[in-house]
């Protein structure tokens, strides 16, 4: 995909792109093949984890044969040509913010340091996911916390779990109501106004074809309009079985008795079964849902390296 068609695109233009859905659909992976187009189309990326996971780093150092270990929560580490990762770490990021607010690094050092602090941070509701959000939100700034390192063009941010990932980027505006005046609130107002914004930003939702799952999006896209005042700009349907084999194939197949082995002809029938069954998901879930669906094919999980995931990156991106 050139860099020419990306930008004509309104969501994968935007600053920064939050993918969210349940664990297990496949969210990492959506997140690191959007992450790997964009760099590819020349777009300067960081792919932004929530959490200790680091999978996108492991990914890249495993399949390079590099031996340096996995890089520490909070890193931001090259991993190609326009493309880097980071795990958000929140006491560092804590320390990024006060040293960018207080007039001496020595004395940031020394007050996130003390014990009466690191109890604050440790207790006080909402700390740690206010300075989450607003890392994930820096990453994207003109002038960064720290003043030598350059802004990324997109930040892809691969959330936790749906209602855990709504809930961090809602105390944003939880925190700018409630400052109202101060450091705080003016940098908490301005996450808030990018996050809700959808000409800044983008919510891609991940799903699995199966009844379940998509009744957890449809409520997620509910969620996400209460709770963020914005709408979902797109689901992706992850992991679709390609359809193989049709009615008048399996009848074949039983005419042909002895001559097909029993067991391909029961794989056929149960491989029919799951792919009607997730196309009728499909279809309910597109009756349903407001947002646009597309849909990423089944890739079975020991072949999905780096090259497999570049190639789902680029098949979505040109979806949407």
């Amino acid at each position: 995909m050139s860099a020419a068609s990306l930008t004509t695109s309104p969501l994968l233009s935007r600053e920064l792109i939050f993918v969210t859905g349940k664990g297990g659909v496949g969210k990492t992976t959506v997140a690191a093949g959007l992450g790997m187009a964009l760099a590819a189309a020349g777009r300067r990326t960081i792919v932004c984890e929530v959490g200790a996971q680091r999978r996108l780093p492991a990914l890249f150092a495993r399949e390079s044969g590099d031996p340096r270990s996995v890089p520490a929560n909070g890193e931001e580490v090259a991993l190609d040509e326009r493309l880097w990762a980071t795990s958000i770490d929140p006491n560092r990021s804590l320390r990024e913010w006060l040293a960018a607010q207080l007039p001496s690094k020595s004395l940031a050092e020394l007050l996130t340091r003390s014990q009466v602090f690191q109890y604050f941070a440790a207790a006080a509701p909402g700390v740690r996911e206010i300075v989450t959000v607003t890392k994930v939100w820096e990453l994207a700034q003109a002038n960064r916390w720290d003043k030598k390192a350059p802004p990324y063009d997109v930040v892809v941010v691969d959330l936790p779990a749906s209602g855990h990932g709504i809930g961090l980027l809602r105390t944003a505006r939880t925190f700018a109501d409630v400052a109202r005046v101060g450091p705080i609130a003016s940098q908490a107002g301005r996450v808030r106004d990018t996050v809700e914004d959808p000409s800044r930003s983008a919510f891609v939702a991940v799903a699995l074809p199966g009844e379940l799952p998509v009744t957890e999006t449809l409520e997620l896209e509910a969620l996400v309009a209460s709770e963020l005042r914005r709408p979902l700009d797109a689901i992706v349907v992850n992991a679709l079985l390609k359809r193989r084999w049709t009615a008048a194939d399996l009848d074949r197949l039983e005419a042909a008795g002895a001559a097909v082995p029993g067991p391909a002809r029961r794989a056929a029938r149960s491989e029919t079964v799951r792919t009607q069954a997730q196309q009728s998901q499909l279809a309910r879930l597109r009756r349903e849902a407001v947002a646009a669906v597309v849909t990423l094919p089944f890739v079975p999980a020991p072949t999905l390296g780096r090259e497999q995931v570049a190639a789902l990156g680029a098949e979505l991106a040109g979806k949407l």
